[in-house]
């Protein structure tokens, strides 16, 4: 009995698309979430600014796209930053570790580690859009890279004088502060800096 070519090729077509539709159920499936939101209030400790920074770090503030903690071969695109808070206190001469990690965040161009490009942006400003309490965070984040954190809600810099009061209003990890608030733009560079 011969059987007749349209349903030969319809026997076909189905055989593949099963196959293939098996094949794709195999592959592992990641659902994808929005950011979870975090409160951020002003009665916060230096070390839960830390979990929360290194939560900003890892999820909105896209720091670990470009860099590395704990990495130590292999091409870097940025600094890694494990032990940062170690050499943050020496690495620009008259700022203090969170002065410069202020100024590398909010002006990152304004020194920039030799042997690395001037491509990452300001955190404060779209695409990534941090506001002054999540900075802070992900500073105390970054002072836990090798040292204590003693950052609090509270510590004022060259960028950011306190004018948001934290606790006033509390700040969401999942809203970028909008333009021409308080802290979205940066200020002057301290003097005696150069771009």
């Amino acid at each position: 009995m011969r059987v007749p070519v349209t349903i030969r090729i319809a026997a076909l077509v189905l055989a593949t698309t099963s196959f293939y539709a098996y094949v794709g159920q195999m592959v592992p499936q990641k659902e994808v979430q929005p950011p979870e939101e975090t409160v951020i209030t002003g009665d916060l400790t230096s070390a839960d600014m830390a979990k929360i920074g290194r939560r900003i770090m890892e999820g909105k503030g896209l720091c670990v796209t470009c860099h590395t903690i704990g990495k130590t071969t292999g091409p870097f695109r940025f600094p890694d930053l494990a032990g940062v808070a170690i050499r943050a206190k020496t690495r620009v001469a008259g700022l203090s570790d969170i002065e410069y990690f202020a100024q590398s965040l909010y002006e990152p161009t304004a020194y920039v580690v030799p042997g690395f490009p001037p491509a990452m942006p300001p955190v404060n400003q779209p695409p990534i859009g941090l506001n002054d309490q999540e900075i802070l965070c992900v500073i105390a984040a970054l002072q836990s890279l090798g040292g204590t954190p003693t950052i609090t809600m509270k510590t004022t810099h060259h960028y950011y004088n306190g004018a948001a009061a934290p606790g006033a209003a509390p700040a969401t990890a999942t809203t970028p502060a909008p333009a021409g608030a308080p802290g979205g733009a940066p200020a002057a560079p301290p003097k005696g800096t150069t771009k």
